[in-house]
């Protein structure tokens, strides 16, 4: 009523779909490339711990103020973080660190009541962001604990024009089908270009 609709709202819309059973958001422009797959690691941290795990991502401090941002502590594994605080779109100063939460997200349904009880934030919107704050000193036997892994392959954010063309010609370089035409044919035309 009057709170424009953003991610937040979008995933507690799936409370009556997934009920009392952890899941999996993941956003569309987000693209991961599949040769570094980063969700079998979050959902293995995340059903291993019964916590929430969150992907971050490292991004330059100047671009912190593009994305919700993590901090963190080691955990005994190096490869999942403990996730201390979170901040939806910082600036520069104001950030904790330069981890970028991205598309990816495994969550308890414990999710949906701090949703509900999140009023708008950033934008003007009920941010996901400021509901997984409210996971993170929530006991675990309470669905709380946020955990976090790092993505050390490639993204591309297709909501950015020049990021989603890039996906689109990287990943088609990598298909065996076309790969070796598309490559001659862009060789081709930046030496016409030249």
């Amino acid at each position: 009523q009057g709170i424009p609709l953003g991610l937040g709202h979008a995933v507690s819309m799936a409370e009556a779909h997934v009920g009392n059973t952890p899941f999996v958001v993941m956003l569309g422009d987000d693209l991961i490339d599949a040769r570094t797959p980063i969700l079998p690691a979050m959902v293995a941290a995340g059903q291993a711990a019964g916590q929430s795990v969150l992907c971050l991502m490292e991004v330059d401090p100047a671009d912190v103020g593009k994305y919700g941002c993590a901090a963190v502590e080691a955990t005994a594994d190096s490869d999942v973080m403990r996730v201390t605080g979170v901040v939806e779109k910082p600036s520069p100063g104001e950030a904790p660190s330069n981890l970028a939460i991205i598309g990816r997200y495994y969550l308890q349904p414990s999710v949906f009541q701090a949703l509900a009880e999140t009023t708008a934030g950033r934008g003007g919107e009920i941010q996901l962001t400021d509901a997984i704050a409210k996971l993170i000193d929530l006991p675990v036997n309470q669905g709380g604990g946020v955990l976090a892994v790092v993505l050390r392959g490639k993204r591309y954010d297709t909501g950015d024009k020049l990021s989603y063309l890039k996906s689109v010609i990287s990943i088609a370089l990598d298909r065996p089908e076309f790969g070796a035409d598309l490559r001659a044919w862009l060789e081709r035309h930046l030496g016409e270009r030249g």
